[in-house]
């Protein structure tokens, strides 16, 4: 059997632990030869600098891709998405993949579904066939017109691929990676680190080892971008107001963020709270040791949806940004007012019945997804089925 190169594009910091027991597993194939591509906000400190944990794992980056222009607003997204296509389609014109694969459904990603398709590789994607709502939804089902090839995380999603007029022989259901870190950290989930020592951070040095905690992260809806400093703050001060210890982590690259990350700025200078500490990013499987052991997860990060509902974490889920998404019985949802999520957070923190749910699989998605990759034949001319 003739070695694949299989070719994955990293955009964004959440995008990595969506994909990193994928490409463990690629890397560790007999059949199969990994080539990392790191693009977007992965590459920018402001966003974590996701690019050097990657590195720091051991995974050997074939190519850089610098591609995102400043506004966090519509057309700035739309620009880092024309320039992705282009410089994308260089990056895969010289590596020359047998296949290319697209993560889920961050805007940046169908630059890479273009610029593979449009150059007939054969194109994979990743976590199609879900539910979120805002430009993600659309960017989602884009990316599964384009594949070829599609390796879901639920047989919800999958039915729904089907419903789009995919072959049945090109849908996969192999779960979520992120799934698998979840999964390895059930039999050592104790916090054996300080997040503070570790990670730096700016704010307050919370008594999180005594008190307990809980973790913040919300980002903007691109949809709603215009009022995501006024909804960050509905959060910000129901949390001051708890007087609970908490870890925040900054919003991702989205239009809005500009509005988010100001609203943090703002009430930090003004506000000096004593129980809030901010992070930028954090190792994946440190980050799921932090919120296995917090009392509760607040904001609208599909982290709530996806790895707390395996690991039953308690989350209160803000605003539209998962919308519709399939969910577990950890979640609460709320809109953004500050007593109704204050009374969420008490609730979650206070419930006893949350149990762990195998939505998105039961923690061997890369492995899976390896085996598919190196068995199933590769092709890039498709009909709809219907």
């Amino acid at each position: 059997m003739s070695i694949k190169k299989i070719c994955v594009v990293v955009t964004a910091r959440p995008s990595y632990s969506r994909i990193k027991t994928a490409l463990t597993a690629i890397k560790n194939h007999p059949n199969l030869e990994l080539q990392l591509v790191i693009a977007g906000s992965a590459l920018l400190g402001r966003y974590g600098n996701a690019v050097e944990v990657i590195e720091k794992d051991g995974f050997t980056i074939a190519e850089k891709v610098f591609m995102v222009l400043e506004g966090e607003n519509p057309t700035s997204m739309a620009k880092t998405t024309g320039l992705g296509v282009m410089e994308l389609a260089n990056v895969f014109y010289r590596l020359k993949p047998d296949a290319v694969i697209t993560i889920a459904d961050r805007f940046e990603t169908i630059a890479t579904s273009i610029a593979a398709s449009y150059q007939n590789i054969p194109l994979i994607h990743i976590q199609g066939g879900e539910v979120t709502g805002n430009i993600d939804e659309k960017v989602r089902h884009a990316n599964t017109k384009l594949a070829d090839l599609h390796l879901v995380a639920s047989e919800d999603a999958k039915q729904r691929v089907l419903k789009m007029g995919e072959d049945p022989n090109m849908v996969f259901n192999t779960g979520c990676p992120s799934i698998d870190l979840a999964n390895q950290i059930k039999s050592n989930s104790a916090l054996d680190f300080d997040p503070i020592l570790k990670y730096g951070g700016v704010g307050a040095e919370v008594n999180w080892k005594e008190e307990g905690y809980i973790v913040v992260m919300q980002h903007p809806v691109t949809t709603e971008y215009a009022s995501a400093r006024k909804d960050v703050e509905a959060t910000l001060n129901a949390v001051h107001e708890l007087n609970i210890p908490t870890f925040w982590f900054w919003p991702n690259v989205d239009a809005g963020s500009d509005g988010t990350s100001g609203g943090i700025r703002a009430f930090r200078e003004n506000s000096k709270p004593k129980t809030i500490h901010f992070f930028k990013n954090m190792e994946p499987n440190d980050f799921l040791k932090l919120l296995v052991n917090s009392k509760c997860l607040i904001g609208n990060s599909s982290v709530g949806v996806r790895e707390c509902s395996y690991l039953a974490v308690p989350v209160v889920n803000i605003g539209t940004r998962q919308h519709k998404r399939q969910r577990g019985n950890n979640i609460i949802d709320v809109s953004y007012n500050k007593d109704a999520i204050k009374k969420a957070i008490l609730e979650r923190i206070s419930n006893t019945t949350i149990t762990s749910e195998s939505i998105y699989g039961d923690g061997d998605a890369g492995a899976k997804i390896a085996e598919v990759l190196a068995n199933v034949p590769l092709g890039f001319h498709k009909t709809i089925t219907y």
